[in-house]
């Protein structure tokens, strides 16, 4: 991710734009060999995640990566959404997040501080970011991500239809 262009990260709403006052983060171009290692391996475990929701899961949108600088957030929002500007939205079943560093709040060699995956209604439920960690959750759950602090935070998102 070092070496790749950051674009402003968009925010899905009426229309698709960068919003800082809603998300502060970039999306960041990655080597295509890596974006094909990465949705191979995220294809392998389909079936996996589709069988603990108990939801048949068929193609992904596309894997992104995504890093969020000192002071970086995301407020309360949820992936799944009915909109022109971006049709596929809707077909958005689960979310996925794979931590790509961690956060020092798990781990004494991490990156940087806070950015914490909250999952929010039911009960809140906070995911400290650690290295190669895979989260997956309904695209209807509202979640955020907390502000980093003291440096930045790299993860790769993806939604399977």
């Amino acid at each position: 991710m070092d070496a790749g262009q950051p674009e402003a990260a968009e925010v899905l709403h009426e229309a698709i734009t960068p919003r800082d006052d809603v998300r502060r983060a970039a999306y960041i171009d990655v080597d295509a060999a890596v974006v094909a290692d990465v949705e191979a391996r995220l294809d392998a475990r389909r079936d996996a995640i589709a069988a603990f929701f108990g939801v048949p899961l068929t193609a992904r949108e596309g894997a992104g990566f995504v890093r969020y600088p000192d002071g970086g957030f995301y407020k309360p929002h949820r992936d799944r959404a009915d909109l022109p500007a971006w049709p596929d939205a809707a077909r958005r079943r689960i979310a996925v997040v794979v931590f790509l560093n961690s956060s020092l709040d798990c781990d004494p060699g991490g990156d940087f501080s806070g950015g914490v995956l909250r999952l929010l209604e039911d009960r809140a439920l906070d995911l400290v970011p650690r290295l190669g960690t895979l989260i997956a959750f309904s695209a209807d759950r509202l979640h955020e991500v907390t502000t980093v602090r003291g440096g930045f935070r790299d993860a790769l998102v993806d939604w399977f239809y």
